[in-house]
C-alpha cells in the first residue's frame, strides 16, 4: 500500500467530501432543469448544460477513480478541483441568467472549502477567481427566459449590484477571517502533535530510566568481584606484560563502574561534582581529552575560534557523554580524522562535528529524538535518542547535515550560563 504523509492523507479525505458534496451539486442541477422543464416551461437551452453537468460528472467519476487509488492528493490537486467547480458554476450561471440568477452565491461554497483547508495564496486565488468570474456574470450572460425586461429596469439594476457588491464583500471577509482561523486550529494542532510526540519521548526515557537502574544494581556486584581480582592477580607474581593486561582490564573495570555511578546519579542520588560552572574553553578540553583517553585509535582536530572570555557553561557528566556519543558515531563512520569546531557568543556554545563517512542516512535527520534508530550492524539505537534527550532537557539542540564534498557534519548549540 502507498505511503501517506499527513498533509496528503489530510488532502485525501477533503476531497472525498468535496466529492460527496459535487454528487449533489450535480443532482440539483438535474433536479432544477427538470422542474424548471417540465413544471415553470421555461425554454432553457439544454444541449449546452447538459454538456457542461455532463463534463462534470465526468470529472467526479475520475476524482472517484483518484480517491479509489489511495494516492497522496497534494493541495495543488485539490485547488484544481476547486476552480473545475467554479468553471463548471459559471457555465451554467452564464446560460441561466448570470448574476441575475438566485443561486449566484454559490460562488461562496468553494471559496469557504478552500479558506477552510488550503493556504492563504491558494484561498486569495480563489476569492480573485470567484469574483472575477462574478463579475464577467454581471455583462456576459444569457438572461432566463421572460426576464428580458428585467435588465432596463434600474431598481433591479441595483438589486443585482448590491448583490454583487454583498459577494465581493464577504468574498473579501472570509479571505481574510477565516484563512486566519484556519491557521490558528492548525497551529494548535501543530503543538497538540508535538505534545503527544514530547510525551512519547518521556514515557521512553522513563522506560529507560528504570531499566538502566536496575542494571546497574545487577552489575554492580560483579564488577566489585573484578575489581578485587584484578587486583589481587596484579599484587601476585606474574609477568610483567600480564600485569600490564590487568591494568587495562582495571581501568576497563573502573569506567564499568563510573558508569554505574552515573545511573545511580540520574536516580536520584547526588553527585556533588555535577553541574558546576566551567569556563567554556576548559569544557571543550575536558571532553576532547576524556575522548581521546577513550578512543585511542581516532584523531580528532580540534579548532576553537574563542568568543567571551567570561562565558561559562554548566559541566555536568550527561553533557560530556552526550558529546563522546557524537564523537564515537562519527569516528565509526570515518575512516580519515574527525575535525571539531567550536565557537560561542554571549549567550551560545555552537560545536560542530565533522566526518568524511558514507553521509546521512535518508531517514536519520527527520526521526531524531522521535525513536531509537540506529543503521550500525550492533547497533542498538540509544545513543542518539539519549542525547538528543539531553540536549533538549538543557536547552541545546542538535542538528544533522551532509557535509560538502562527503560526510556528515552534527552541529550541536548549548545555552551558557548568564550572569
Amino acid at each position: 500500500m502507498p505511503h501517506q504523509d499527513p498533509a496528503g492523507a489530510s488532502s485525501t479525505r477533503n476531497l472525498k467530501r468535496l466529492f460527496l458534496l459535487r454528487n449533489l451539486v450535480i443532482s440539483g442541477e438535474l433536479g432544477a432543469l427538470l422542474v424548471a422543464r417540465q413544471l415553470a416551461g421555461l425554454a432553457l437551452p439544454l444541449q449546452p448544460l447538459l454538456f457542461i453537468i455532463g463534463t462534470l460528472a465526468a470529472v467526479n467519476f475520475w476524482t472517484w477513480r483518484r480517491i479509489r487509488g489511495a494516492a497522496n492528493i497534494r493541495d495543488g490537486e485539490f485547488f484544481l478541483q476547486l476552480t473545475i467547480d467554479v468553471i463548471a458554476l459559471t457555465g451554467v450561471l452564464y446560460f441561466t441568467g448570470g448574476a441575475t440568477n438566485p443561486f449566484a452565491w454559490f460562488f461562496l461554497l468553494p471559496l469557504i472549502i478552500a479558506a477552510t483547508v488550503l493556504s492563504a495564496r491558494a484561498t486569495w486565488s480563489m476569492a480573485l477567481l470567484t469574483i472575477g468570474c462574478y463579475s464577467l456574470l454581471m455583462f456576459f450572460f444569457i438572461p432566463l427566459p421572460g426576464n428580458d425586461h428585467m435588465q432596463h429596469n434600474d431598481n433591479f439594476s441595483q438589486h443585482v449590484f448590491g448583490m454583487w457588491f454583498g459577494f465581493v464583500l464577504s468574498a473579501v471577509l472570509i479571505a481574510w477571517f477565516v484563512v486566519g482561523m484556519a491557521r490558528t486550529l492548525r497551529e494548535r494542532d501543530r503543538l497538540l502533535a508535538e505534545a503527544r510526540e514530547q510525551s512519547l519521548r518521556d514515557k521512553q526515557l522513563v522506560a529507560l530510566g528504570t531499566l538502566a537502574t536496575g542494571a546497574a544494581h545487577e552489575l554492580g556486584t560483579p564488577l566489585a568481584t573484578m575489581a578485587v581480582l584484578t587486583g589481587e592477580l596484579e599484587r601476585s607474581a606474574v609477568p610483567a606484560d600480564i600485569k600490564r593486561k590487568l591494568g587495562i582490564l582495571d581501568d576497563q573495570v573502573k569506567r564499568c563502574k563510573q558508569a554505574l555511578s552515573v545511573i545511580s546519579a540520574s536516580a536520584g542520588e547526588a553527585r556533588a561534582e555535577s553541574g558546576s560552572l566551567v569556563r567554556v574553553e576548559h569544557f571543550i578540553e575536558s571532553v576532547t581529552s576524556e575522548w581521546n583517553r577513550q578512543r585511542l585509535d581516532a584523531a580528532l582536530d580540534v579548532r576553537i575560534d574563542p568568543g567571551t572570555d567570561q562565558a561559562r557553561i554548566v559541566d555536568e557528566h550527561t553533557l560530556h557523554q552526550s558529546l563522546i556519543n557524537l564523537l564515537n558515531n562519527a569516528a565509526d563512520a570515518s575512516s580519515e580524522p574527525l575535525r571539531m569546531i567550536a565557537g560561542w557568543d554571549r549567550h551560545y556554545l555552537r560545536i560542530d562535528i565533522l566526518d568524511r563517512g558514507p553521509g546521512l542516512h535518508p531517514q536519520t535527520a527527520d526521526t531524531i529524538g522521535q525513536h531509537k534508530t540506529s543503521h550500525k550492524e550492533f547497533g542498538m539505537g540509544l545513543g542518539l535518542f539519549l542525547t538528543h534527550a539531553t540536549l533538549q532537557r538543557l536547552g541545546g539542540t542538535i542538528e544533522l547535515s551532509d557535509r560538502e564534498g562527503g560526510g556528515t557534519c552534527t552541529r550541536v548549540q548549548l545555552p551558557l550560563a548568564t550572569f
